[in-house]
């Protein structure tokens, strides 16, 4: 019998949360149904206060913000378990990665939190529920981020050339998978959709910037995106992870930018996200061949656009083409290791990110 899992995902974008219902074989992963579930703009906006001001969030704030993320996570697994018409006893587990708050692995006392009460989750669905896939690996003296490329090796590998794997999330990270056998690497290289989202949201009050079309409405400004690339993070070596504690708009206006117009800000935000990834590829991985994109920045064609002209000797592409669509690549990771954990296998990379060893990731939560 095959064993089905769930995987729950909800980025630093905080739009709401991706579900799929996977299963997995050495022949790779079989998606079985997917799912989006928005969050309410009441908590989406409350979400974004709480990261954008943290010293300013009470105990009891956060608490409530945990019980209704976990509320959600919740409804999100029956939702598409009603959708898909399986029911909850033929699920083995859910993995749920929850809502990043604050991640802080460079901190004199390193920690992430993700908040989504795992007992919530597990009381209503009846589902033994994985959660806090992170703390265990900076207890390791890891970064606890990313997590996804031992998901990308284990689909996307072995494919006879040098390629790597781009999730362009708020944040966005890279997987790079040599097939000469060489230690797989992976970190966030800056800045994904964040930025581009809450300017957009600043000065047009959308959410996102559909296509990029404002963004190539615009003109990069040379100078400003200088400044904005010697920020020290860009030249840190990995292992190395980020997050909106170093990239929100706080950060953005102290390059005093309200002098320009705003749709330029805009094309210079997609410069930064494209060039800060392929700086990373040319440093790091300069034989990459293949790059495929994952996350909601595959569908903006201003950033692939930027990407390949950045990058000419470099094949760009979706996931999909690959055998993953791109929206569910990451519900699709924690899903797998869901998987991981309940068999006892490890789920961190030390050569991605730095932990002293490899460790069985999550803690497990019975209904």
């Amino acid at each position: 019998m095959t064993d089905h899992y769930i995987g729950l995902m909800s980025g630093t974008s905080m739009d709401g949360i991706d579900a799929v219902v996977a299963s997995f074989d050495e022949t790779g992963v079989n998606i079985v149904a997917t799912h989006e579930r928005p969050y309410a703009d009441t908590l989406r906006h409350a979400l974004l206060k709480a990261v954008a001001t943290p010293v300013d969030q009470p105990l009891d704030n956060i608490g409530s913000l945990d019980r209704q993320v976990g509320e959600c996570f919740r409804d999100a697994a029956t939702e598409i378990l009603e959708k898909c018409g399986i029911a909850a006893s033929k699920i083995r587990a859910i993995g749920s990665h929850g809502q990043t708050v604050r991640h802080q692995p460079d901190a004199v006392t390193p920690y992430t939190l993700q908040i989504g009460n795992p007992d919530l989750i597990a009381a209503g669905t009846g589902i033994t529920t994985i959660a806090d896939f992170r703390s265990a690996d900076i207890a390791a003296g890891g970064q606890g981020a990313p997590l996804v490329p031992p998901f990308h090796q284990w689909l996307f590998g072995s494919a006879g050339t040098h390629r790597a794997i781009l999730n362009i999330g708020g944040i966005a990270n890279i997987t790079v998978l040599k097939f000469d056998g060489s230690p797989v690497i992976g970190f966030d290289t800056g800045p994904g959709n964040t930025l581009l989202d809450r300017w957009v949201h600043k000065y047009r009050k959308e959410p996102f910037d559909c296509n990029g079309n404002w963004a190539a409405s615009g003109t990069c400004i040379d100078d400003l995106l200088k400044q904005l690339m010697s920020f020290g993070y860009f030249g840190l070596p990995p292992p190395k992870s980020t997050g909106l504690e170093d990239f929100n708009l706080e950060w953005l206006q102290s390059y005093n930018v309200s002098s320009y117009d705003p749709a330029d800000i805009q094309a210079t935000l997609s410069e930064l996200t494209a060039k800060s990834v392929s700086d990373a590829i040319k440093r790091f991985a300069p034989d990459t061949a293949e790059l495929f994109v994952c996350g909601g920045g595959a569908h903006n064609k201003d950033i692939l656009l930027r990407l390949a002209r950045l990058l000419p000797g470099t094949m760009i592409d979706t996931t999909e083409v690959v055998g993953l669509h791109p929206d569910w690549v990451e519900a699709t990771a924690f899903a797998w290791l869901a998987m991981r954990t309940m068999s006892g296998q490890t789920g961190n990379l030390p050569s991605v990110t730095g932990a002293r060893r490899e460790i069985v990731l999550g803690t497990i939560h019975s209904p």
